[in-house]
Formats: structure tokens, sequence, C-alpha cells
């Protein structure tokens, strides 16, 4: 089967459509399916469900896409540092749903294995636990969090083989994998693809089988925020 594209616009071909699931990787500004994002733009699908750790800032990642209001709703950890987000969300045009960090990134993991739901201590007593079956095992309460079963998964890696083994480097590894896992379809974006049994097996984080479509691409090397300090005197 055909897993390598000519472009973004060409790997998501026949998949896009209004209202949508869309899980999405990425971690801060590391690992932003960026060139996917834009062809989701491009097309103009919009009424958007995003899980993502977070929405980008107002120029890149989904950011992107509040700004020109395709999403109707996040499913997210942080929503820092992006300024459409938070006037959307205030003025009750965005719809929100918070988790937890790990609760997060193990719902796209449970659906990518097929698990429908899953007990956790994080959240019991908050907001989060609103609405939630609540379960006690020993003694200490537990609330149920829903795997995600998303309609696409979009995922940026460093290396690819033909077959969609994939490779990702550092902090990218964080949302990558399980986005990816959780998607009817997935379709990745990498620096390099590489032949076929060249990657070292025990190097490849995640295997081709999840992966649908691949595309090669440049990708901007975004840093989230610079700190410096003055030079110390010889």
């Amino acid at each position: 089967m055909k897993k390598v594209y000519g472009s973004a616009a060409e790997a998501l071909d026949g998949v896009l459509f209004d209202g949508m699931t869309i899980a999405a990787g990425g971690f801060g500004l590391c690992g932003i399916p960026e060139l996917l994002l834009e062809a989701i733009k491009d097309a103009g699908t919009k009424d958007l469900t995003f899980a993502s750790n977070n929405a980008g800032v107002d120029d890149f990642g989904i950011g992107i896409l509040l700004q020109t209001k395709q999403v109707k709703k996040m499913m997210s950890s942080y929503v820092g540092e992006n300024a459409e987000f938070m006037r959307q969300y205030l003025s009750g045009e965005l719809e929100l749903e918070f988790n937890p960090q790990g609760t997060l990134a193990e719902r796209m993991r449970a659906g990518g294995c097929g698990i429908p739901g899953f007990y956790t201590k994080t959240g019991v007593g908050t907001q989060i636990a609103e609405g939630k079956e609540v379960k006690v095992f020993d003694g200490e309460e537990y609330i149920l969090e829903r795997g995600i079963f998303a309609d696409l998964s979009i995922v940026k890696a460093w290396k690819a083989d033909e077959t969609g083994n994939l490779v990702f480097r550092k902090t990218a590894r964080n949302f990558n994998p399980p986005a990816a896992m959780c998607g009817k379809i997935c379709v990745v974006e990498v620096e390099e693809i590489v032949p076929t049994g060249s990657l070292d097996p025990d190097h490849i984080h995640l295997p081709g089988v999840y992966v649908h479509r691949l595309i090669q691409g440049e990708h901007e090397k975004r840093i989230e925020k610079v700190t410096t300090r003055p030079r110390e005197e010889a």
C-alpha cells in the first residue's frame, strides 16, 4: 500500500470533513504538524474538535485555525500564550475541555489500544471530575476518563521509512506517539524519509502499522521562550 505522498494537501485528500475530531501531536512549539495544519486551513474544513496538548500560538500550530474560526472545541491541557484562544473562550465562541496532561496522553493511548475508558485519581475532587463517574478502589476515589477515538491523527516525526515506521526526536516524542495511535487515519509529516530497512528496529518509536499516509517537508524551528542573563566579566 502506498504511504508516501507528495504534499500535505495530497495526503489529506478525501480525509477531511466538517465536524470531525482530530488528534494532533506536539508539545509547546515542539513537534507540531505545521504542514498538515496549514493544509487543513487551506481546505477550509470547519467545526473541528482538536485533541491536543496545547493550541500553539496565535500565528503557529492550531493557532492558525483559531484565527480562521475553523475550530469548534479544544480538548487540551495547556492553552497559554494564545491571545485568540483566550478571546474566543471568554466570549463563548470556543468550547474547551480541560484535561490534566497525563490524563490527555493516556486517553489518546487508550483509544489507540482499543480501551474505551480507564479510572484515574488525577482530578478527583476538582472541576475536572464534574459529571464523571466515580468508583472506589481500596477505599480511594477514582474518576472515569474516556479513551479518545479520533477521526484523524496528524503528527510530526523526525524520520520515517517508506512503510511508516517512525522515529521522534527528544521533546517531540511526548504527545506525537499517543496522538498517532488514536486516529482512524493517521497522517504524518517528517523531516526525512529513508529507505525501508535502514532504520534500526530497536530505535523505532512507533511502528508503521499505525501510519496510513506520510509526507516529507521543510519545517520551521521555533522556540517558545528565550532566557538571557548578563555576561560575566572575565
